[in-house]
C-alpha cells in the first residue's frame, strides 16, 4: 500500500513543465506521508527494527524443544596404530573397521530453573573386514531411548534473566520503530519548511526586483525634470542592486535546500517542488496531563528505563552466582543392548544409568569476587539514581513541550495579522511614492517591515508546525485527530 501510495503522489503531484525539471505540487502532510512511505531514513528504521526482530525469534527458539541429528556415515579406518595389550604392554596392530552411527536428540532447556532435559535415541553399526587370516565381523550397539537432565546449582539463570529482559527489548524496539517514523516525519516537515521559506523568499526577491527597476525608472524621470535630487536618485539605483543580490542569494537558497528536500523523500530524478503554504492551523488543545499520560503509555523511553533497572539487577545476580560454591548435577537413564544384527541390538535391552555430581568450591580469591560483587551493586544503585533522574527530564520535556506548543499557536496569530497590515502598507505607500507625495526613505522603511513581518509570519508558521510533529513524536499522539501514532512495525517486514 504505501508503494501504491507513493505512486499515486508522483503521478498526481508531478506536471510537465518547460523547463529541463518537472515540478511536484505537494502539501505539507503529503511531504510527510511521502517521506515516511519509503524514504531512505524509513528504510533505515525498518532495518533497525529487522535486526531486532529476529534476535527475538532466536530468543524465543531458547524455550522451545531443540531437534537434532548427529551421524558419521562412514568412519572408515585403516592404519597401524600403538594398542595396549591385556599383559600391559604396547604394541603395533593393523585395523581394519568402519563405523556408522546416528543419534536422534530433543532437549529442553528449564527457565525455571536453568537447567535442561534431554531424550536421545541411537545406533552404531561396527564393521570389522578381515585381515591376516581373521574373519571379519559385524557388530550393533543400540540405544532405544535415554532421558536425562543437566542442572546448575547456585549457579546464573540466563534463561530466566533473559525471559525478563527480551521482551522489554522487543517491545521497547517496536516503540522506537514508531519513534523512528515520527522522527522521518519532523525532519519532512523541517525540509519542507526550508524550501517554502526559499521559494517565498525568491518569490519575494523577484517582486522586490520588479518594483525596484519599476521605482527607478520612474526616479530616473523625475530626476531628469529636476523633481528629485540626485541622491534619491542614487539610493533607488542602490535599492535596485541590493533587489539583484537578493535576488542572487535567494535563488541559490531555493537550490541547496530543494536538493536537500529531494535527496531526503528518497528521489532520483531532478524535481521543482511548489508547495503549499500551510496556513490552517488545526484548532485542538493540548492538556499536559493527557500528554504525559499518552507519552507514557507509547514511548519507548519508560520501557528502556525500566530493562535498564532490570539489567542492573541480573549483573547482581551475576556477580552473585560467580562468587561462591557451586555445583553441577547430571543424570541419565536409559536402554542399551549389542548384537551381530539389527534384531538382536534390540532384544531385551539393559539398562543403563549415569548419575555425576560436580562441584567447584573457591578457596582463596583473595577479594576478587567480592570486588565484582560490589561493583555489580554499586552499578545498580548508579543505574537506579540515573532512572529516577530520567524519568524527572522525561515528564519535564512532555510538560515543556506543550507549553511551548501553546505559545507558538498565539505567535502564528499574531504574526499573520502583522503581515496583513505591513502588506497593506507597503502597497499604499508604493502608490504615494509613485505620485511623489512620500521620500524613498520612507518606501525603504516600508518595504524592510513587509520583509520582515512576511519573515516573522513564516517562521512563526515553521515553529508551530515544528512544535506540532515534535509533540507527536515525543507523545506517539496525533492531537489533532484523537489518534494513537504506534505503528505496527512486523507489518514492515520485508
Amino acid at each position: 500500500m504505501k508503494y501504491l501510495f507513493t505512486g499515486l503522489i508522483l503521478i498526481c503531484g508531478l506536471s510537465v513543465s518547460h523547463a529541463q525539471r518537472d515540478t511536484l505540487h505537494l502539501s505539507l502532510d503529503q511531504t510527510v506521508l511521502l517521506a515516511q512511505s519509503d524514504a531512505p531514513d524509513v528504510q533505515i528504521t525498518q532495518t533497525a527494527f529487522s535486526n531486532d526482530y529476529w534476535r527475538y525469534k532466536s530468543y524465543l527458539a531458547n524455550y522451545r524443544p531443540f531437534i537434532s541429528l548427529n551421524a558419521t556415515l562412514p568412519n572408515l579406518n585403516r592404519s597401524i596404530e600403538a594398542i595396549t595389550l591385556p599383559d600391559g604392554t604396547d604394541d603395533f596392530i593393523p585395523r581394519s573397521l568402519m563405523r556408522n552411527q546416528f543419534n536422534l536428540s530433543v532437549s529442553q532447556g528449564i527457565a525455571l530453573t536453568g537447567g535442561e532435559i534431554f531424550a536421545r535415541t541411537g545406533m552404531q553399526r561396527i564393521d570389522v573386514f578381515a585381515t591376516d587370516g581373521k574373519d571379519g565381523y559385524v557388530t550393533y550397539l543400540s540405544t532405544p531411548i535415554s532421558i536425562g537432565f543437566s542442572q546448575p546449582l547456585f549457579g546464573f539463570n540466563q534463561l530466566r534473566w533473559d525471559r525478563i529482559i527480551e521482551p522489554m527489548s522487543y517491545e521497547e524496539s517496536q516503540r522506537q520503530y514508531s519513534e523512528g517514523m515520527e522522527d522521518v516525519a519532523f525532519n519532512a516537515a523541517n525540509l519542507f519548511f526550508q524550501v517554502l521559506i526559499a521559494q517565498l523568499n525568491y518569490e519575494a526577491a523577484q517582486r522586490d526586483k520588479a518594483n525596484a527597476d519599476t521605482l527607478y525608472a520612474i526616479s530616473k524621470g523625475r530626476f531628469d525634470v529636476g523633481r528629485i535630487a540626485e541622491v534619491e536618485l542614487l539610493q533607488i539605483e542602490l535599492n535596485v542592486m541590493r533587489a539583484d543580490a537578493d535576488l542572487g542569494q535567494s535563488k541559490l537558497a531555493k537550490q541547496t535546500s530543494t536538493e536537500n528536500l529531494r535527496n531526503f523523500l528518497g528521489i532520483t530524478q531532478g524535481v521543482e517542488f511548489n508547495l503549499e503554504t500551510p496556513d490552517d492551523i488545526p484548532n485542538f488543545i493540548v492538556d499536559a496531563a493527557q500528554a504525559l499520560d499518552y507519552a507514557q503509555r507509547f514511548r519507548s523511553d519508560v520501557i528502556q528505563l525500566d530493562r535498564r533497572l532490570e539489567e542492573a539487577k541480573r549483573e547482581v545476580a551475576q556477580a552473585k552466582a560467580q562468587r561462591g560454591f557451586s555445583a553441577d548435577i547430571f543424570a541419565s537413564f536409559g536402554l542399551s543392548q549389542t548384537g551381530a544384527s539389527i534384531s538382536e541390538a534390540y532384544t531385551d535391552p539393559l539398562d543403563q544409568e549415569l548419575f555425576v555430581v560436580g562441584l567447584t568450591v573457591p578457596i582463596a580469591d583473595w577479594g576478587k569476587s567480592q570486588a565484582v560483587m560490589e561493583i555489580a551493586r554499586s552499578n545498580e544503585e548508579l543505574t537506579r539514581l540515573q532512572v529516577t533522574q530520567d524519568r524527572v527530564s522525561f515528564e519535564q520535556e512532555i510538560l515543556v513541550k506543550v507549553q511551548q506548543f501553546d505559545q507558538v499557536r498565539n505567535q502564528v496569530q499574531l504574526a499573520s495579522r502583522t503581515y496583513e497590515v505591513a502588506q497593506k502598507r507597503l502597497d499604499i505607500t508604493r502608490q504615494r511614492y509613485r505620485i511623489g507625495n512620500i521620500l524613498v526613505t520612507d518606501l525603504n522603511l516600508a518595504i524592510q517591515e513587509e520583509a520582515s513581518a512576511r519573515r516573522a509570519y513564516v517562521s512563526a508558521l515553521q515553529s508551530f508546525w515544528l512544535a506540532y510533529y515534535d509533540l507527536r513524536r515525543i507523545t506517539l499522539f496525533d492531537f489533532a485527530t484523537g489518534k494513537p501514532l504506534a505503528r505496527s512495525a512486523e507489518g514492515s517486514l520485508r
